[in-house]
């Protein structure tokens, strides 16, 4: 019968580190610093997330690390309150099917993170529940931040909305100062917009989009990796209403999904839930977007 084992190991130069496994893909959550999950992948091959060798195995200091990863972070960024140094260790108790970590209330925003992940017994399908809590005395504003950093080389599919507003537009397209709009790495399609990680390439670039589609992919090294949430409409989302973001530089691609903005009085909660999937054995896909929609189309169909 399939399940789902739960063992302590060492890893990437960490001592405290946890392994959610079954007989597809493996998690590796991080114990002494955190919460984050450093690895997903197909057991026994390379890993899916980024790692940021520099910073592997470091624990303690004020200064925050990249580390690599899935990380949660709360939105809108803000230099200060953002960057909460994660350096430090998180509990992590077992649960059905995987594990629930939490980090100590952060003494600068009086947020608790915790995370819960769970890996299914007999599919590489992962659930990861966020949750913020205000542990503060005052409310506060803020959005789930799900961010997940992935290896390098590979090509972001982020798909377009396509709701027919008549009259009225019905997109949202994010920019940061420092993003090109020219910028050879992306591609502005009709149906979806095309991201391709270049190593070679050290300028930042990120974009943010009203994604109600309420999923992106990435496709790395034959393998496709999804991401799905939940896009709400009409309620606000931050950075000009994006609901999912993508930031990009030499070193690693972001795929980042956000719940919507919420005032959380003292002692309460927001959560935000996202599906991870992994398939293995999948072509390159090709630069035009029919091309892509047929090849999506026979991954998640099982035809291919």
């Amino acid at each position: 019968m399939a399940r789902v084992q739960v063992n302590k190991i060492p890893y990437g130069g960490w001592k405290n580190c946890v392994r959610i496994s079954n007989d597809i893909v493996d998690l590796i959550v991080t114990a002494d610093v955190g919460p984050r999950i450093i690895r997903y992948g197909i057991t026994g091959k390379e890993n899916e997330l980024c790692e940021v060798e520099s910073t592997l195995g470091l624990t303690g200091g004020d200064e925050w690390r990249i580390y690599g990863g899935h990380r949660l972070w709360h939105s809108p960024e803000d230099r200060e309150r953002t960057y909460v140094p994660d350096n430090f260790p998180v509990q992590c108790n077992e649960i059905a099917n995987g594990i629930h970590t939490v980090q100590d209330t952060e003494l600068l925003t009086g947020i608790k993170k915790e995370m819960m992940i769970t890996l299914s017994p007999d599919s590489p399908s992962v659930k990861v529940v966020h949750r913020l809590t205000n542990k503060g005395l005052l409310p506060a504003e803020m959005s789930v931040w799900a961010i997940t950093a992935m290896a390098t080389g590979g090509k972001e599919i982020i798909p377009q909305g396509g709701k027919d507003t008549g009259l009225l537009p019905n997109r949202v397209i994010s920019l940061w100062p420092y993003t090109k709009i020219n910028d050879p790495r992306v591609y502005w399609g009709e149906r979806y917009i095309i991201l391709k990680h270049d190593p070679r390439t050290e300028q930042p670039f990120k974009l943010g989009l009203s994604n109600e589609k309420g999923w992106a992919a990435y496709f790395n090294r034959g393998r496709l990796f999804v991401k799905y949430y939940k896009h709400l409409p009409d309620v606000r989302y931050p950075d000009f209403g994006a609901s999912y973001e993508s930031y990009l530089n030499d070193f690693m691609l972001e795929m980042e999904t956000l719940s919507p903005l919420t005032v959380l009085a003292p002692d309460s909660f927001i959560g935000h839930e996202e599906q991870w999937g992994l398939f293995d054995n999948v072509p390159e896909p090709p630069d035009d977007e029919a091309g892509i929609e047929q090849l999506l189309r026979k991954v998640m169909s099982g035809d291919l």
